[in-house]
């Protein structure tokens, strides 16, 4: 005791003892630290069509940039090929299925901003869960998670019922429609056949009434009227809302209220750049959540001219370099305001590129790379294999390449994990941490199998066997290309989930992925010993998977997607729903 007592009064003790009671909290709060997150996300992006990703043609120094600085993941997988579900499992952390946010019909996405589906209100994204932890929340760009659900100005689906503070952007998706010179591409097909359907109902209407004058056909002028006047609602019925979609759907907001309708493509790029700007520089004293949902590289292709003509790919190309130099302008801002070093800065996009996206010779679509499909294809590794970036200087390892299966539905517990949160437990979470992964300190995914949907329709599983690295896959539905020998479905514009446009494979195609990442070779019980294994392991797997799915409202049901007048957004007096107040200022 008289020595431990000496050891204590000793002038060489004492500083130490000082320097380990203070060591332990500063440790606890360099763990605690809340890093400003940064989430950029492109809209229709092919892997093939980024620089770090394989791509010498088309310019993304920028994007480039976050690879060598961060950790690029070559097997990021998104939870559907099309925007809407996608983009709800990255903001929920679940396969689209489990919140009604996948579709039963072939409507596969948000139609309308007066629809009333959308993304549930019961479920919590992780700008909630952020928000509650002290986050400025901002979301700037695209939602396509709907926005009202039984009046005009309920907003129950609208980001800032999601835990967003600040909303600027389109509630919609960008649409060939929003651009007057480009031909209309929402519901082309269906638009033609009502169109031919007018015509030839107003053409008998013509016809009986020439008859009745001419005398050829006994006919009575009443019926001769109810026949006109069924058609005459009939084309407006349609005509209400698919002659005014530049109107209804190509609109801006600014949280609640609308900044323009419709929306004046020549600026919206300048417009979103600004707001992503001003939101890091308005929030940079405390942590910020800002994550930039880009129009780029979805159709129209909105390019400024500064950009246009600047690429080998055409106007596709010139607008991926351009959104790579609005990546250039926030890694520039983020640096300006001296949050490099306490920023996480993750890119991906929310699936494959569209293939089939065509106009006479100009191809819109974006390129996958080696990966076979694309854009709708469930099980197809072009529709959903995505680029992924992190960067965060002095905690992710620069230069770090990852060859393991993640999801986009990882960022949900990654981003709330390193915010200080609890993801919830009332609910089945898909995604993963990353953090062991990126910073080096799991060798593996947390990710043993990954379930593709199409729809709701399931199409393949994919198998990590850790402890082989081996990666098997499993398609149980395939799109059948049209024409044939092609690699996509060109004759229509996109491929089906179900129906007679997909091939049912009993026993599934089997590859084996890290030895053909283009699924090129399917693998078969008299090539492959372990066939029938595989097949098995993936079967059982499915099994327990289904067991945990449980029954949700449909919010792309038919009656959901369809245009509800009482529900449109309105910037004015319905129906005259017009402003511009950007143009205004």
């Amino acid at each position: 005791a008289s020595f431990l007592l000496l050891c204590f009064r000793s002038p060489l003790v004492t500083p130490l003892l000082f320097g380990l009671l203070l060591q332990a909290p500063l440790t606890q709060l360099s763990i605690i630290a809340q890093p400003n997150i940064v989430l950029l996300l492109a809209d229709d992006l092919g892997i093939g069509d980024v620089g770090c990703y394989g791509n010498d043609t088309i310019r993304t120094p920028n994007i480039d940039r976050l690879a060598k600085e961060g950790v690029k993941l070559t097997q990021h997988i998104a939870a559907a090929p099309l925007c809407t579900p996608s983009r709800a499992a990255f903001l929920t952390g679940r396969y689209p299925l489990r919140s009604g946010m996948d579709a039963i019909n072939n409507y596969r996405v948000i139609f309308w901003n007066a629809g009333s589906g959308g993304l549930p209100p019961n479920e919590t994204t992780f700008a909630k869960i952020l928000q509650q932890q002290g986050y400025s929340t901002g979301l700037i760009g695209k939602w396509h998670q709907g926005v009202n659900c039984e009046s005009r100005n309920d907003h129950c689906h609208h980001p800032l019922k999601h835990g967003f503070d600040y909303f600027y952007g389109m509630p919609f998706t960008l649409i060939s429609d929003c651009q007057p010179t480009e031909t209309p591409e929402m519901d082309r097909a269906f638009r033609r056949k009502l169109w031919l359907s007018t015509q030839m109902i107003g053409l008998i209407i013509l016809t009986a009434v020439l008859g009745r004058v001419t005398g050829l056909i006994s006919v009575h002028w009443k019926i001769l009227t109810c026949l006109a006047g069924f058609s005459l609602l009939f084309f407006l019925s349609w005509f209400s809302s698919y002659g005014f979609v530049r109107y209804w759907n190509c609109i801006m907001m600014r949280n609640h209220g609308i900044t323009e309708q419709p929306m004046v493509t020549d600026r919206t790029t300048s417009l979103i750049m600004r707001e992503s700007i001003s939101f890091i520089e308005r929030n940079k004293h405390k942590p910020f959540l800002l994550f930039l949902s880009f129009l780029h590289s979805h159709t129209p292709l909105l390019t400024t001219e500064k950009f246009l003509g600047r690429s080998r790919h055409g106007l596709y190309g010139d607008n991926v370099e351009e959104m790579d130099w609005m990546v250039g302008q926030v890694l520039d801002a983020i640096d300006k305001e001296g949050l490099k070093d306490t920023t996480l800065v993750y890119f991906a996009s929310d699936h494959g590129g569209w293939l089939e996206r065509r106009e006479g010779k100009r191809q819109l679509g974006g390129w996958n790379g080696i990966y076979r499909g694309g854009k709708a294809m469930g099980g197809w590794e072009g529709g959903i294999r995505v680029p992924g970036i992190f960067r965060w200087p002095g905690v992710l390892p620069a230069g770090t390449v990852i060859d393991e299966p993640t999801s986009l539905m990882d960022i949900y517990p990654t981003v709330i994990h390193l915010a200080g949160g609890a993801v919830p437990q009332d609910r089945i979470i898909d995604g993963r941490d990353l953090m062991p992964l990126l910073q080096g300190r799991a060798a593996h995914s947390e990710h043993e199998f990954l379930f593709h949907y199409c729809g709701i329709h399931l199409h393949a599983v994919r198998w990590h066997q850790k402890d082989s690295g081996a990666v098997w896959k499993a398609h149980y539905v395939t799109p059948i290309f049209s024409p044939p020998g092609a690699g996509a479905c060109y004759d229509t514009g996109f491929c089906p989930c179900f129906g007679e446009g997909v091939t049912h494979h009993n026993p599934p195609l089997l590859f084996e992925l890290s030895q053909d990442p283009s699924e090129a070779k399917p693998l078969s019980a008299d090539t492959e010993p372990l066939f029938d294994t595989v097949i098995s392991k993936i079967g059982r797997a499915l099994e327990e998977h289904r067991r945990t799915l449980s029954p949700v409202p449909e919010q792309l049901s038919v009656y959901n997607v369809v245009w509800k007048p009482w529900l449109q957004p309105c910037c004015g007096t319905f129906p005259f729903c017009w402003c511009d107040k950007e143009g205004d200022k």
